[in-house]
């Protein structure tokens, strides 16, 4: 495995198990999966409703807690609920996490942010992240945070390779964790030529050419799949690497196009919705 030293001096593996809509059947057993094949990253939510099965997986998987990077992300609606944090850390059944997001600006989320600066001060979240956060949000945070965040998890792929942003994180040491990463249900992106050339090159697919391309760009990636045999191809990137001149011909394909749209509408939405965590 390959990792990342973050500005807090924490390593985090360069690619991990993703959870988003995975029931929580699927995410025990694609967690459980995943770690037995070497993964050591996972990532979850409040708002993915599979929190106690990626602990269930975890625990399954027989690897010790202090060998997993355990992602998740507070909810909007529990930015003001002052035991958000321990009621996170008892779904999961840990004693903390290695990375705790809040996951989108939305209700009074600079109390959630408070709330993941008090979790890092008590050791209860190792590191700490946003999510979703691009453009006015993260412009206003960094004025007002006082612990600068180690990640920021947003959309990202070669179409839309997140340059604004980027400039951003960089000041800060900021890592990005992708999501999206090999677009969303558009094969134009997996059928560019491009990929079609190097997959031939490397013995690799088009989804593992642009999964390793994610990690030489310095993004953390998390592809979710409930499929066990795509979850190892995702992983069985690490073995080859693409070349300064490679990279180059792959970044003409960013087009600044997105899949995901957020309006505010739907932030006040976010606001206002509970997770059903009794479905876990």
């Amino acid at each position: 495995m390959e990792f990342l030293k973050l500005n807090n001096g924490v390593q985090c593996p360069v690619i991990g198990i993703g959870t988003f809509m995975l029931a929580p059947a699927e995410a025990e057993n694609s967690v459980k999966e995943a770690l037995k094949m070497g993964y050591s990253l996972v990532d979850t939510a409040n708002a993915y409703v599979n929190e106690r099965a990626c602990g269930r997986g975890i625990k399954e998987s027989g690897l010790k807690r202090e060998d997993v990077f355990l992602s998740t992300k507070l909810w909007p609606s529990e930015y003001e609920n002052e035991n958000a944090v321990d009621e996170t850390l008892a779904r999961l059944g840990v004693e903390y996490v290695d990375l705790l997001y809040i996951h989108q600006p939305a209700g009074n989320w600079l109390a959630g942010y408070r709330q993941l600066e008090k979790a890092y001060r008590e050791g209860k979240a190792k590191t700490i992240g946003i999510s979703n956060f691009e453009g006015k949000y993260i412009a206003e945070l960094e004025t007002k945070w006082e612990i600068a965040p180690q990640f920021m998890q947003a959309e990202a792929h070669p179409y839309f390779t997140q340059k604004e942003l980027r400039m951003t994180l960089d000041k800060y040491g900021i890592k990005l964790m992708s999501w999206y990463p090999l677009g969303h249900g558009d094969s134009s992106l997996m059928e560019e030529p491009v990929f079609k050339k190097l997959g031939e090159k490397y013995g690799k697919t088009a989804a593992q050419v642009i999964l390793r391309w994610h990690t030489q760009m310095g993004f953390v990636v998390i592809p979710g799949s409930k499929n066990v045999d795509h979850i190892r191809d995702n992983l069985n990137i690490l073995d080859f690497e693409l070349t300064d001149a490679e990279i180059a011909e792959i970044a003409k394909l960013d087009r600044d196009r997105r899949y995901y749209h957020r309006t505010d509408e739907q932030l006040d939405q976010f606001a206002s919705w509970q997770p059903a965590y009794e479905a876990e």
